[in-house]
């Protein structure tokens, strides 16, 4: 879990980015301004986007916020002098938690330029294709002599260009092929594009009756929908390392003889003394040598509640420190420290992922060298056997139409995009390519706890056992302090409309609690020790009051919606289930025991989740890995597909295949049986494919179809394989 998080109740597709954090610069530096970029991890909807907004915007110094909810970022242009520091706390006093990110290290999203390029080559050769169709009809109904030569010569005029244009992707990708010694699917693609093209034009300047530019656009725009559809099921997706790696601090506070000053975090060295402020993050890896406070570390160890920070203690960067100023002497900075190795361990883990290799690739190294071999033999055998060229061109040319890879190439992304549809309807969006064919494969789910199965927001249980004056001063300390516990202690009771006591000098003791004088007496709320009581098992804040015994008042992390039935669900599936969790071992197991988990782990350090996940699929398991925080990154790209709530940080999200859009839990189970249909259908389709062509091509060796009869079949086989993909869209 990387932070105390409400499960988000959906991700808004219609709420997105407004300008381009490149403009917001310019137009800062232009105007001597500066730029502030933070992380809002809590965000999901367009009132999370107008209230950050309205929020930055009031704020002293402010010029302008974007907020960009698919990335879940605020983007700032503000005065000199306006920093992270001064803005992160607007946000959280409006309910928005923030965090700073490093602008520098950020790649800006940019417009989906691929997809546009595809689409608007895709629709140039839709324009061209209806145009030649028409002038077909024509030569078709019986034209002869000049009129026929013209209305071929006036259809070359249109194909020519429309497919020097539109099939650009697939000839680069070919000659990258061959320029590299290999065959993909775009070889014999290109090759029978521009068969077709050449016998067209040998036909028409020959005064043939057959020309075949018609088939050859017709393909070309077939091709196209069919790559369109792929891409359309692929996220762009940015490293979660290159994420990991803009959490870490820009900026530090350096002291020098006695004296403090601000530096880049990669002018520190080790030894280096740093000041870390209340509410700030820690730049590098070291030791305590002053100061008390308490330390969130849900981001990197998925830790439940803080815990205590005194001198002598070590931190990591990344930790957020939350009550009192610290003093850190460094001892690791930049690359050494344990937040940027585990960017490298996620770099690591996403790396060998990427050699998965797809169906459609596997299909395509046995499909098109047999093509051409085919191809290549038709042409050879009719140029023995009746010396003429031009038949024996026609001929190989119908041969590589008629065998061209347009159904394979249908064959995974129209499923994909059918089940991709049915996912989404169920609030899941698919982001990997390749995602449902590693999901059907699914044998261990692996589960973080804090913010996956469980909300990740402590909530008091035993408010109905305390009175209406305990509650007022319980409400009149929490509301003075930032710790988890006492803020949702003070929502609790302000929910239930109780008003804080009046209280006097109310301050925070760092790494204690909240302590105030009520009519005289001191009032104290905080840990256990520090007023005098028991330490209990479960999760607890204690109410002193001067005089009287203290009272607890109890917490329970609440479960996320849906996680009960995922995980009966899915053991009833006969699915291995794991708790992997950084929190403490007495609430992991008690979670195991409620959820009916046998298999449990506590006190994990990221690498130890990424490790075990690494070990469970050497011994043979396809794992997949459900997680939300900092923690799981590495884990999420180890495994072999992986889950993340929407509510998760960017670089969770980004390490996942999958994005679970609602807070209820409840999809995953049936997330894994459509990827199970959606499987079955692409083995279906390749199957028809196969029959297809088992048909078809006898007919082009032997000369009995045209190019344009091949293209018209290749046509109708596309189709029979769209159709096929659509059923899995009315059942799994």
């Amino acid at each position: 879990m990387s932070t105390l998080q409400a499960p988000a109740a959906s991700a808004c597709p219609a709420c997105s980015a407004a300008p381009a954090a490149a403009e917001i610069a310019e137009r800062a530096a232009a105007r001597g301004g500066t730029r502030v970029a933070l992380s809002l991890p809590k965000i999901h909807c367009a009132g999370c986007i107008s209230g950050v907004e309205r929020a930055l915007g009031e704020a002293p110094g402010v010029r302008s916020a974007r907020v960009n909810l698919t990335l879940k970022r605020a983007t700032v242009e503000a005065d000199p002098g306006v920093t992270a520091a001064d803005l992160i706390p607007v946000l959280e006093r409006a309910g928005y938690e923030a965090h700073e990110l490093d602008a520098g290290a950020i790649a800006v999203t940019e417009t989906d330029r691929a997809g546009r390029d595809l689409l608007m080559r895709m629709a140039v050769a839709g324009f061209a294709m209806m145009n030649v169709m028409l002038l077909s009809i024509a030569v078709w109904s019986g034209a002869e002599g000049p009129t026929r030569d013209l209305f071929h010569w006036v259809s070359a005029a249109i194909a020519l260009p429309a497919i020097a244009f539109s099939a650009q992707p697939f000839f680069r990708n070919a000659w990258g092929a061959l320029r590299a010694g290999r065959l993909n699917m775009d070889v014999p693609i290109s090759l029978a594009i521009a068969l077709a093209v050449v016998t067209s034009l040998w036909e028409t300047a020959l005064s043939g009756k057959h020309a075949y530019f018609d088939a050859a656009i017709a393909l070309t725009f077939f091709l196209l929908a069919g790559r369109w559809l792929d891409h359309r099921t692929r996220a762009v997706a940015r490293s979660a390392a290159e994420e990991l790696a803009a959490l870490e601090v820009p900026r530090a506070l350096r002291l020098r003889d006695g004296a403090e000053e601000t530096v880049a975090v990669s002018d520190l060295a080790a030894g280096d003394l740093v000041r870390v402020k209340p509410g700030g993050r820690m730049p590098v890896d070291g030791v305590i040598v002053e100061g008390a406070s308490e330390l969130d570390r849900s981001l990197l160890t998925g830790e439940t509640l803080p815990v205590r920070a005194d001198a002598g203690m070590e931190v990591s960067a990344g930790e957020v420190n939350l009550t009192g100023p610290l003093v850190v002497r460094a001892t690791a900075v930049g690359e050494e420290t344990s937040l940027h190795r585990m960017a490298e361990l996620v770099a690591v883990a996403e790396s060998g992922r990427s050699r998965y290799t797809p169906l459609a690739d596997k299909a395509a190294k046995l499909y098109a060298p047999g093509v051409h071999i085919l191809a290549g033999l038709s042409f050879l055998g009719w140029l023995i056997w009746s010396g003429d060229m031009r038949v024996s061109l026609n001929i190989a040319a119908a041969v590589l139409i008629i065998t061209c890879p347009c159904a394979l190439g249908l064959a995974v992304p129209a499923v994909t995009t059918a089940a991709s549809g049915r996912l989404f309807r169920k609030g899941l969006l698919i982001k990997n390519a390749t995602a449902l064919e590693r999901l059907a494969a699914v044998d261990t789910v692996v589960f973080d706890k804090t913010g996956t199965l469980t909300a990740g927001m402590p909530e008091p249980v035993n408010l109905d056992d305390r009175t209406e004056a305990e509650l007022a001063l319980a409400r009149a300390l929490a509301e003075g302090s930032a710790h988890p516990l006492s803020k949702a202690l003070a929502q609790a009771i302000a929910a239930r409309g109780i008003a804080p006591a009046e209280i006097e000098t109310l301050r925070e003791i760092p790494g204690q609690g909240t302590e105030a004088l009520w009519q005289g007496r001191t009032v104290r709320l905080g840990r256990a020790d520090w007023l005098g009581a028991p330490q209990g098992e479960t999760t607890e804040a204690w109410l002193g009051l001067e005089g009287a015994a203290p009272v607890a008042f109890a917490f329970t992390d609440r479960l996320r919606e849906g996680a009960e039935e995922a995980v009966a669900a899915l053991g009833a599936d006969g699915k291995r289930i794991l708790l992997l969790s950084g929190d403490a071992e007495a609430p992991v197991a008690a979670l195991a025991a409620r959820l009916g988990i046998g298999e449990w782990q506590a006190a994990m350090r990221p690498e130890d989740k990424a490790a075990r996940i690494s070990e469970l699929e050497r011994q043979g398991a396809h794992v997949l890995m459900v997680g939300d925080g900092l923690n799981d990154t590495a884990a999420l790209a180890a495994a072999h597909v992986s889950i993340s709530p929407a509510s998760a940080l960017d670089a969770a999200r980004v390490a996942s295949d999958i994005v679970l859009l609602g807070g209820d839990l409840s999809p995953v189970a049936d997330a894994i049986a459509v990827a199970r249909s959606a499987t079955r259908r692409i083995h279906e389709n390749f199957r028809l494919a196969t029959l297809y062509n088992v048909i078809a091509v006898p007919i082009a060796v032997v000369g009995w179809a045209t190019p344009l009869v091949a293209a018209l079949a290749m046509s109708a086989s596309s189709i029979t394989v769209s159709l096929n993909a659509l059923r899995l869209k009315g059942r799994t």
